[in-house]
């Protein structure tokens, strides 16, 4: 592999492990944090393999990213629409999550080449399975390049308001949404493939000064977003990006995927994390 980002990194053959298989449906907001962290907890304890999990959400809910203000959304708007609201672990700008695949890589540092390196070296290995599950499903999509040199101006509040290094874009377009937390020795990187819908309706939940305001994030969003749907030309169900996710990431990381279940455990410290951390208060209205 490349020393570093600034040469082409070779794609690297890596030894066979094992993961977990998770596919636990769909959940409110701060449920779905919460089975994250404690499944974190659970793998930087020694308790639970490495683990995929793919979810969903119900009902429509709008993540903000850990240090984001609170200030960046409008809760009376977003409860008019039904849609909740949740603080992720993880950094980043807000996203709106419905009509999507959402999954979660939980993996230890030590021993587990896949995940390790920075940031951006793990997403750029791990985005390689990302890009073989759309490969799959019949894309073929890019990945974005570091930027170098200049300044992008302010990207506004949402995640998908242009990519990230080595996320994943069609045509241009940002097509799938990643960030990473680092706690125990444990990665934990969470990302977003939006199946359908109307990619630009988060604006509708921000604070803004005025209409007009609205209507241009809106509008970025438009030009610099896509969905699976709309990049392949016909509707795709969660089961089948789920099926396709998994395949792609066992095969360009030579993974073994096992499907398994929650432990009780991970459920009871899941059940806690909610109620104290993720559905309360204080973490919502938290800005760093």
């Amino acid at each position: 592999m490349a020393d570093g980002l600034a040469k082409p990194v070779e794609q690297p053959v890596y030894p066979p492990a094992t993961w977990r298989l998770l596919n636990t449906g769909a959940a409110d907001g701060a449920t779905n944090m919460a089975v994250d962290e404690a499944i974190l907890l659970a793998v930087a304890a020694g308790r639970a393999p490495a683990t995929l999990r793919c979810y969903g959400w119900e009902p429509p809910c709008l993540s903000l990213g850990q240090a984001q203000p609170i200030g960046a959304v409008d809760r009376a708007r977003l409860a008019e629409r039904g849609w909740d609201l949740v603080r992720r672990p993880t950094g980043g700008r807000a996203i709106l999550h419905a009509d999507e695949l959402t999954y979660s890589i939980i993996a230890p540092l030590a021993g587990e080449p896949r995940v390790q390196g920075d940031v951006p070296e793990s997403y750029q290995r791990l985005s390689r399975g990302l890009v073989a599950a759309l490969h799959v499903l019949g894309l073929r999509p890019e990945r974005a390049q570091p930027v170098r040199g200049g300044d992008r101006g302010d990207p506004g509040p949402a995640c998908f308001d242009g990519p990230a290094q080595y996320e994943i874009t069609f045509g241009g377009f940002k097509l799938v949404g990643s960030a990473q937390v680092r706690r125990s020795g444990v990665v934990l990187q969470h990302g977003t493939l939006p199946l359908g819908g109307d990619i630009t309706r988060i604006a509708q939940g921000f604070a803004v000064e005025n209409e007009g305001q609205r209507r241009a994030i809106a509008a970025r969003l438009g030009f610099r977003a896509t969905t699976l749907s709309r990049a392949l030309g016909r509707s795709v169900t969660f089961a089948e990006a789920a099926e396709a996710l998994a395949r792609g990431l066992a095969e360009a990381l030579n993974l073994t995927l096992v499907p398994g279940t929650l432990t009780a455990e991970e459920q009871a410290d899941a059940a806690r994390l909610r109620a104290e951390k993720y559905a309360s208060e204080a973490w919502t209205v938290k800005s760093s």
